[in-house]
């Protein structure tokens, strides 16, 4: 057998493989290659660029439809945001949020949260409060359990210890009635007018032994004296007056019957009285001036000193910290039953709102086709080097089956 025989049985095999391997080869790398279109004389030389990113625009909308269709549906995604927001894992973000916030409130050197929350007290106190405080007064049960509570364990049961009674009488003696101050109350008393009822009401309304005294001698002329002698005489009248107080004992009298005062001693139906009495008037001085005094009473404090009280005591708070774990808890236990409710039509506005149909076309359209290519090569080059070399086996066969037709003939 010579060598043109050899070749001629040999050769469709080899260039049938040939042919079929690099033609496989040449269309996998057209699906990507050339990355952009050549042009001559102004007009596009075909198959350029290549199929995927001539058709990348249409390839993002059908893989964003298809991951939207069938793996990221509404049901998909509502089992995927409760496997995200179980108890232990919401409770544990909510935990690590409340301590970044307690260190960001430990960290403020410029005092931000101080000012926030004296903003926060001044409106509460200065403007809603009163507000709230008109409308609540306005009831006839404004305060009225926390009134009587008050009046019956602290006014009804309040009566004057021996020390205290002692303090008050020595005030009341020295500074609200001191002699002086009696001197002048008896010359403001013992006027013309008061000296000639009581002497006409001594003549008319005395009998017997003081009838006859009260006509011969009568008063007016005693009663002038008196005030004539606390008028002149002042220091001496003081004297008088301060002795008379020690000779009658009336510092003694006056503590015991300080001592005594109580308003169990009072009748039943007096402290009903006084009881409805109290809430009536604290009632309608919370209505008609509650809101100012409020407003007042907030402008002369200083709320930001305040603040800073409030928040340095939460920095050093060991309840606070040993609260943030149950606290965490409560807010995702909320948070759960929330969420078993309304978890389907928040996770239908949600698929809206993030837009994950364009995000998944934007991001496959801005992808380069280079690595598109090497993306694509990445996940199937074994099956695509696989789909070559069995274009090369068919090649191959196609080639082997011409030749034994040749053989046979």
């Amino acid at each position: 057998m010579d060598l043109s025989t050899i070749w001629l049985l040999a050769g469709p095999p080899i260039v049938g493989g040939i042919i079929g391997y690099f033609t496989n080869d040449i269309a996998i790398r057209m699906l990507f290659r050339p990355y952009r279109a050549y042009y001559i004389g102004g007009r596009r030389v075909p198959f350029t660029p290549g199929l995927i990113p001539r058709n990348q625009e249409r390839l993002a909308k059908r893989i964003s439809d298809t991951i939207m269709g069938s793996l990221l549906t509404p049901a998909e995604l509502q089992k995927l945001a409760r496997r995200l927001l179980q108890t232990e894992r919401v409770q544990a973000a909510l935990l690590w949020l409340l301590k970044l916030a307690l260190d960001q409130v430990q960290a403020d050197k410029e005092q931000k949260t101080a000012k926030v929350l004296a903003n926060i007290l001044r409106d509460l106190l200065g403007q809603s409060l009163p507000r709230l405080l008109k409308v609540l007064a306005r009831r006839e049960d404004f305060l009225e359990v926390q009134l009587n509570q008050i009046f019956d364990q602290v006014l009804l049961e309040f009566q004057l210890s021996e020390d205290q009674s002692d303090k008050l009488v020595d005030w009341i003696l020295q500074v609200v009635v001191p002699p002086d101050a009696l001197r002048q109350a008896l010359i403001d008393f013992l006027t013309d007018r008061n000296i000639q009822v009581i002497d006409e009401g001594f003549r008319e309304k005395t009998s017997g032994t003081y009838w006859v005294i009260a006509n011969l001698f009568g008063s007016r002329n005693a009663l002038t004296r008196l005030r004539t002698f606390c008028l002149d005489e002042r220091e001496i009248c003081n004297q008088r007056l301060e002795e008379l107080i020690v000779t009658l004992n009336v510092p003694q009298r006056l503590k015991e019957w300080l001592q005594n005062l109580s308003l169990q001693n009072l009748p039943v139906s007096t402290v009903r009285q006084l009881r409805k009495t109290l809430r009536d008037t604290v009632r309608v001085y919370a209505q008609e001036k509650g809101a100012e005094f409020l407003e007042e009473f907030g402008k002369s404090i200083d709320w930001e000193n305040l603040a800073s009280l409030i928040l340095s005591r939460l920095r050093s708070s060991a309840v606070l910290n040993e609260s943030l774990e149950t606290v965490s808890l409560e807010l995702a236990l909320i948070l759960e039953r929330y969420l078993e409710r309304d978890l389907e039509k928040i996770v239908a506005q949600a698929i809206p709102i993030l837009n994950i149909d364009q995000v998944i076309i934007d991001r496959v359209k801005a992808t380069s086709p280079a690595d598109l290519e090497a993306a694509i090569n990445g996940i199937v080059k074994s099956e695509l080097q696989a789909i070559v070399n069995l274009g090369g086996i068919l090649g191959l066969v196609i080639g082997l089956m011409q030749t034994a037709l040749l053989v046979w003939r």
